[in-house]
C-alpha cells in the first residue's frame, strides 16, 4: 500500500502533445542490407530524427522497434508546445529527403516514415526523478493516428489542429475508424505550414515567444 501510493503521488497529469513516427516497411531492408549497413542506416536515420524532435523542444520518450516517440510539454510545459511539434513533424519529413539524398547513393536505399500527432492529457511520472514513462488515451491515438498515415505523412489529431489551425495548412481526412474507439476519430492531413505574419493576432505572440523559449530548451 504504502510504496504504491509514493509512487501515484509523484506522477504527474498534464495536458501534452505526442508525436509517434515509424519507420515504413523496415523488413524489406534488412533483407537488402547486410547487417553493418543495415545499423549504420539505422543509426543515422534515428539520429536525425532525435535531432529534429530536440530541436524543437521534444523530449525523446522512447524508441520502439522502429519508432520514436517523443513528448512536447515535459519537464515544461509551453503554451506552443502543440505547435512545436507539429513543425518539429514537418522537420522530420524535410530532413528525411535529404537523408535518402545521402543514403540512396550509398546504399540504394530509400527511408520513408509516417507520424501522428495527438494532444491530451497524461499521466507522467516525476521527471525531476527520471521518471519519463507518459500513458494514457493521447499517447495511444497518436500511435494510432500513425499506423494509419500514409507513407511520408504526418496525420493530427482534432484537439492537435484546433491548437494549431492558424499556423498549418491542413486537409482533413476520412474518421478514422481506430482499434478501441467506439466512434470514427476526426483526423487532418499536415500539407504546409503557414508563414507567421504581424495581422495574425494571437499566432503573433506564440512565435515571438517561440524563439524566446527556444532559447531555454
Amino acid at each position: 500500500g504504502a510504496p504504491l501510493a509514493a509512487v501515484a503521488a509523484r506522477e504527474v497529469r498534464k495536458t501534452v502533445t505526442v508525436v509517434f513516427s515509424d519507420l515504413k516497411d523496415s523488413t524489406a531492408l534488412g533483407e537488402r542490407l547486410d547487417s553493418e549497413a543495415l545499423r549504420e542506416v539505422m543509426s543515422r536515420y534515428f539520429e536525425a530524427m532525435r535531432a529534429v524532435l530536440e530541436a524543437h523542444g521534444g523530449l525523446i520518450e522512447k524508441f520502439i522497434g522502429d519508432a520514436i516517440m517523443a513528448v512536447f510539454g515535459l519537464p515544461r510545459v509551453h503554451e506552443d508546445d502543440a505547435l512545436r511539434a507539429v513543425r518539429a513533424a514537418f522537420a522530420m519529413q524535410a530532413t528525411l529527403a535529404q537523408l535518402n539524398g545521402e543514403l540512396e547513393p550509398r546504399y540504394g536505399v530509400r527511408l520513408s516514415n509516417r507520424t501522428g500527432v495527438n494532444t491530451g492529457e497524461v499521466v507522467s511520472g516525476d521527471p525531476s526523478l527520471g521518471q519519463r514513462l507518459v500513458t494514457g488515451d493521447t499517447v495511444n491515438l497518436a500511435a494510432r493516428l500513425e499506423q494509419a498515415a500514409p507513407a511520408n505523412e504526418v496525420l493530427l489529431g482534432q484537439t492537435t489542429y484546433r491548437l494549431v489551425r492558424a499556423a498549418v495548412q491542413v486537409e482533413p481526412v476520412a474518421p478514422l475508424d481506430l482499434k478501441g474507439k467506439s466512434e470514427p476519430v476526426p483526423a487532418y492531413r499536415l500539407l504546409g505550414l503557414v508563414a507567421a505574419e504581424p495581422a495574425a493576432g494571437g499566432s503573433e505572440g506564440l512565435v515571438g515567444r517561440e524563439r524566446e523559449l527556444d532559447l531555454l530548451v
